[in-house]
C-alpha cells in the first residue's frame, strides 16, 4: 500500500486538492475491478483539523494534521491563490514536516504554482521546476537557485516532481499514476476523466506579456520600441544606439531585467504578435507572418512551432475566434 498524502494549504485552490484524491482514489476502484489489490491510501493533510478555503465558501476537514503523519510515501501540494507571499506565510509550518518526510524517502509533487511552496523548502535548489508561466517572472525572482524550465508540463528529479498550470497537473498525476501501477491503468484513467495522455508542453497556452518587473527605464524604452514595431526588422545595434548604450553593455542589462535576451525577446514579441492575429482575423499564414516582420516562411513556422508547440495552421485550426462558414450571398 502507498500512502498519499495531500496537504491542506490555507488559501489553496480547491480542485488542486479534490483532484488528485478523486484520481488515486479511483484508480483504486479501476485495479479492484481487474482484479488487483487497491494500491494507494488517500489522506488530506492539515495544519489543524478544519481549513477554509474561497474566502470561507468552502471548509476541508482533513483526515489528519501533520503531526499525525509519520511516515509517507508521496506528497502532494495543491496549487495556492491570491498574493504570493501572504499564502506562503500562512503555510510556513508545511515546510520541516515536507523536509523530513522527503529526507525518509517520500517523494513530493507540487501543482501549479504549488511550486512556490515546495521551493520554500529548499528541495528545488539546483534542481528544474515547472509552474503556471503566468508565475514564471515572479517565481525566478523569488527562487533564483532553481532551475526553472519554460513551458515544460512535467519536470521529474531525485523524486521532486512538478507540473506547469491550471488543469495541465493532471497530466503530473498520470505520469505518477502509470510509474506507480502501470500504462494500461493511467490510459483508462486519461479516458475516464477525459484527459490527453503524454502531453508534454504548455506553450500552446502561454501568452507572452513582456517583463517590465524592473526599473531600467532604458531597457523598458528598448521593449516599446520592439512591441509597438512588430512587423519591422529590429537589429540588437539599433536598440543599443538608440539607448546610447555599447551593445555588450545593452545584451547583459536586457537578459538581467527581463531573464530573455534580446533576440529571444524579440522573436517572443512577434510570435504573440502572430498568434493574435491567428485567433482573430481571417488572415492565411502568409499575411500573418509578413505582419510581424518575417519573409521565410520555413524559418517562420519552425519558430513558431518552437515558442506554441503548434504549427501556425495548426494554432489558426484550434484558436481561430471567428466562424469560417462561407457567407450567404442574395443573388
Amino acid at each position: 500500500m502507498k500512502n498519499i498524502s495531500i496537504i491542506v494549504p490555507e488559501t489553496a485552490v480547491m480542485e488542486a486538492i479534490a483532484d488528485p484524491r478523486y484520481m488515486f482514489m479511483a484508480a483504486n476502484e479501476f485495479l479492484a475491478s481487474a482484479g488487483k489489490p487497491r494500491l494507494f491510501k488517500v489522506e488530506l493533510v492539515g495544519l489543524k483539523k478544519q481549513v477554509k478555503l474561497m474566502d470561507n465558501l468552502a471548509t476541508i476537514h482533513p483526515d489528519k494534521t501533520i503531526d499525525q503523519v509519520k511516515k509517507t510515501d508521496l506528497i502532494f501540494i495543491p496549487a495556492i491563490s491570491g498574493d504570493i507571499e501572504v499564502a506562503l506565510d500562512k503555510n510556513k509550518k508545511y515546510i520541516p514536516w515536507i523536509v523530513e518526510q522527503h529526507k525518509k524517502g517520500a517523494e513530493v509533487a507540487s501543482l501549479c504554482i504549488g511550486a512556490f511552496l515546495l521551493a520554500s523548502t529548499g528541495l528545488l535548489n539546483g534542481k528544474k521546476c515547472s509552474t503556471h508561466w503566468l508565475s514564471a517572472n515572479e517565481f525566478r525572482n523569488m527562487f533564483p537557485d532553481v532551475d526553472l524550465v519554460d513551458g515544460s508540463i512535467i519536470s521529474e528529479e531525485n523524486g521532486i516532481y512538478s507540473s506547469g498550470g491550471a488543469n495541465s497537473y493532471w497530466s503530473l498525476l498520470l505520469y505518477l499514476l502509470e510509474k506507480y501501477t502501470s500504462r494500461e491503468t493511467a490510459v483508462l484513467a486519461s479516458k475516464f476523466f477525459a484527459v490527453d495522455i503524454d502531453r508534454d508542453s504548455q506553450n500552446k497556452f502561454m501568452m507572452f506579456k513582456g517583463q517590465r518587473n524592473h526599473n531600467d527605464e532604458a531597457i523598458k524604452q528598448a521593449q516599446d520600441y520592439i512591441e509597438q514595431n512588430i512587423d519591422e526588422k529590429i537589429t540588437i545595434d539599433a536598440l543599443a544606439d538608440m539607448v546610447s548604450t555599447g551593445r555588450r553593455s545593452f545584451e547583459r542589462r536586457f537578459k538581467q531585467a527581463t531573464n530573455n535576451s534580446v533576440l529571444e525577446y524579440i522573436q517572443r514579441v512577434k510570435i504573440e504578435g502572430a498568434k493574435r492575429a491567428l485567433e482573430s482575423s481571417r488572415k492565411n499564414v502568409n499575411e500573418v507572418m509578413h505582419e510581424v516582420g518575417y519573409t521565410d516562411t520555413k524559418a517562420f513556422r519552425d519558430l513558431f512551432k518552437k515558442i506554441t508547440g503548434l504549427t501556425p495552421i495548426e494554432y489558426r485550426n484550434k484558436y481561430n475566434k471567428i466562424s469560417l462558414k462561407p457567407t450567404k450571398v442574395l443573388v
